[in-house]
């Protein structure tokens, strides 16, 4: 087996199998390496199989980092269109659904497919299953060891994404790469990630798993720290040990520890106002009222937390208890206590600071031919395709750099 290449890429996901691709069409020698037996996990299982492969409104503002500015060069540069073009070549049906959602119309495998031919187009080599053990300069370029032998390469390229989802091989090696070579982290914790509650405070909320409806849901602004305003109008799903669903994996992207969440389980309906002008004309009891407009499991789960009788009159209640019960729904309050944690979680949050990066080029600044791309590196998109959308834009920019 060949030894000495152009261009190493540790970690043959989507932004790897990019990167690889891109740099191997431009004539660079190239080596793709994986420690998994299998060939990118994490695009099979996205999407419900179906890989939700970009976003058609992807651009900066749906992306967070320390560094907001550093996602735009490279977005800028390989938009959703490109990554289209790509997927119209390989002749891939897709459909659009929720919010510039893209998916596959069949199978992950296809996106997975595609991305081995475009690797293949470059001739590029690949090293599958090889464990890299360590990564050292060697003269003007790197030695890799790996247990499949040494590998000299005048470029490494770390694609070895984050710390989701350890079931299907996620490890902290692109962390401990980027320590080796002296670059500062931002701290990672988990993303997109279902949020829990204290067991005693969520008791009233556990019969309630499975239901689902669309909220309102942001964090901070009661400490005056959304900076960002990051509200987001999803589906809230209930769940054993806290709250799940696209609005909650949105919000935990923004939410600190100790800080509430706020959700408003009926967007479209001030419900104080509702029922304070109603009450002369609406005759039902309490808990039949509030169930024409939340699911009956739920109207009678938060009428019992915040002590109110589902059997009074509206008629008979002051206006006072009727705000209350309006501010329990369209200002529900809660702390949770922690997250599901990187088992559940979609994508890691922090990691190699930008900083310490080219934008243009995803090069390290103090270590030439050291290059960082994809959910390794401190850029965390929304939910919906953005993660995607930066793993493709971020590999072509270090393969056309390269």
């Amino acid at each position: 087996m060949a030894k000495e290449f152009d261009v190493a890429v540790i970690g043959a996901g989507a932004a790897g199998m990019m990167c690889a691709a891109t740099a191997g069409k431009r004539g660079k020698r190239v080596v793709l390496l994986d420690h998994a037996g299998k060939l990118a996990e994490k695009i099979r299982i996205s999407g419900g199989g179906r890989c939700n492969f970009t976003n058609v409104n992807a651009g900066p503002a749906n992306f967070l980092s320390e560094n907001p500015h550093f996602a735009k060069s490279a977005l800028s540069r390989f938009t959703p269109q490109d990554f289209l073009a790509m997927v119209k070549k390989h002749r891939i049906g897709f459909h659009e659904k929720h919010k510039g959602q893209l998916f596959c119309d069949d199978s992950a495998e296809q996106i997975i497919d595609m991305l081995r031919d475009e690797c293949a187009d470059g001739g590029v080599h690949w090293r599958m299953p090889t464990k890299v053990q360590a990564v050292a300069r060697n003269g003007a370029g790197f030695v890799l060891e790996t247990d499949t032998g040494d590998i000299h390469a005048s470029a490494v390229v770390v694609a070895t994404g984050g710390l989701s989802i350890p079931k299907i091989g996620a490890t902290d090696f692109g962390y401990r790469v980027a320590k080796h070579f002296g670059l500062k982290l931002v701290e990672p914790r988990p993303a997109l990630v279902p949020l829990t509650f204290d067991a005693q405070e969520w008791a009233p909320f556990v019969p309630l798993a499975g239901v689902s409806l669309e909220v309102d849901v942001e964090t901070g602004s009661l400490k005056g720290r959304n900076p960002s305003g990051a509200r987001f109008r999803e589906d809230l799903l209930f769940t054993h040990r806290g709250l799940s669903g696209p609005a909650i994996l949105q919000i935990s992207s923004f939410w600190q520890p100790g800080d509430p969440i706020i959700i408003n389980l009926l967007p479209e309906m001030d419900l104080a106002q509702t029922l304070v002008d109603g009450k002369g004309t609406l005759k039902k009891q309490l808990g039949n009222l509030l169930a024409q407009w939340l699911p009956t499991r739920l109207a009678e789960g938060l009428l019992q937390a915040h002590g109110f009788d589902p059997e009074a009159r509206i008629a008979d209640m002051k206006d006072e208890q009727l705000r209350k019960l309006g501010r329990a729904v369209n200002q529900w309050t809660l702390t949770p206590n922690g997250s599901e944690g990187y088992r559940k979680a979609e994508v890691t949050r922090g990691g190699v600071d930008t900083r310490e990066l080219s934008q243009q080029s995803m090069e390290c600044k103090n270590v030439p031919g050291l290059y960082f791309i994809g959910e390794a590196v401190d850029v965390t998109g929304w939910l919906g395709g953005y993660n995607f959308q930066w793993a493709w834009a971020s590999g072509v920019a270090a393969g056309l750099a390269i």
